[in-house]
């Protein structure tokens, strides 16, 4: 019988930014984009909110593949269920260490921060939240699915209780498939502090509404 090991390595990994870390920066977002996305084209979403106040952070996902086939586009996911709790772990420690990055030379006491997650970066983000040592003051999880609940992925105390959204289009090709009341009820349960926005949309980023919503 074969026997499974485990080691850890050193490796690379690439993030990216909108704006910068300045005297001026008031605000500081952490967003993570969904399965099969790349962060050079998901952190696009977000150019309206970024000005000389606002710095914008883009982590990629750390494992990669073809999208279709064996050639062609390219995306990132950030776990699957093979090995899931050594991925889960990676990951943590990868954006701890862009947190870390993001504020070597910069306090995080005077700025806001907000964490975003799309779709499989929602349940990224909470675990981040969760295990991590990052503030965070404003969570946004837009079009995330949990399955067994979010309190699987996070502590309710972790969260910002006045300050929690859960963002969704009205014609999400996937949430859709759900029996979507019974489980915005289910996730308000859970959060009753949870402040849900529907907006009239597929499985997307919103510009118009992240801008008008979220931008401050």
């Amino acid at each position: 019988m074969a026997t499974a090991h485990s080691l850890t390595v050193t490796r690379s990994a690439r993030y990216f930014t909108l704006g910068e870390m300045s005297e001026r920066t008031r605000h500081v977002w952490f967003v993570l984009h969904g399965y099969g996305q790349l962060a050079e084209y998901f952190i696009r979403k977000f150019e309206k909110i970024s000005d000389e106040q606002t710095y914008v952070v883009a982590p990629e996902a750390l494992s990669h593949f073809y999208l279709n086939g064996n050639s062609g586009r390219v995306g990132a996911s950030w776990m699957t269920r093979e090995d899931r709790l050594s991925e889960i772990d990676d990951y943590v420690a990868y954006l701890e260490s862009i947190y870390k990055a993001v504020f070597l030379n910069h306090s995080p006491d005077s700025l806001r921060i907000t964490l975003l997650g799309f779709s499989q970066g929602t349940a990224t983000a909470c675990r981040w939240l969760d295990r991590g040592r990052l503030r965070c003051d404003r969570l946004i999880l837009w079009a995330g699915y949990f399955a067994n609940g979010i309190r699987e992925v996070i502590d309710s105390n972790r969260l910002p209780p006045q300050d929690t959204h859960y963002v969704y289009g009205n014609r999400d090709e996937y949430l859709t498939q759900l029996n979507l009341t019974e489980y915005l009820e289910s996730l308000q349960t859970e959060l009753p502090f949870l402040k849900v926005l529907e907006y009239p949309g597929g499985h997307a980023i919103d510009t118009e509404v992240l801008s008008s919503r979220f931008k401050e």
